[in-house]
């Protein structure tokens, strides 16, 4: 059920979620996107450049989060704005295992015209991978 604007108090916690993040998903999103950065596919060139392992694209880390709103409020369309600064990156292994992405939402602040702000924390292997993570939605 869409929850309503008149319903949803600020401090109001979203269900967390934790998602799994593959090397088959970098290879995925590679091709979908059109990013074939060998920082998102090969150890060795990732770990040349000063990287721990291969990471995650930060438009796919991006978009795996704000998942976390757009299953809480039924409708991707709600989204109004959407922003992020990347802090600490994704690091997948080469295992069928990955990486895994931790994501918790709260509603931050209540607006007028049915707009919700809601702030997401971003954790994989301990480190906050994404500050500033804010997500404006349009509730009835």
């Amino acid at each position: 059920m869409t929850p309503r604007h008149a319903d949803v108090e600020v401090g109001h916690a979203l269900p967390a979620q934790t998602f799994r993040l593959t090397r088959a998903d970098l290879v995925r999103y590679a091709g979908a996107s059109g990013d074939f950065n060998p920082i998102h596919w090969n150890e060795r060139f990732a770990r040349g450049v000063g990287l721990p392992d291969v990471i995650a694209h930060g438009m796919l880390t991006m978009a795996t989060a704000v998942r976390v709103v757009t299953d809480w409020v039924g409708d991707p369309a709600a989204v109004v704005d959407y922003g992020v600064r990347f802090t600490k990156p994704v690091v997948v292994p080469n295992d069928d295992t990955g990486a895994s992405l931790t994501v918790e939402a709260v509603v931050a602040e209540k607006l007028d015209g049915g707009l919700v702000r809601v702030d997401l924390t971003a954790r994989s292997g301990g480190d906050k991978v994404l500050g500033m993570a804010r997500v404006l939605v349009r509730l009835p």
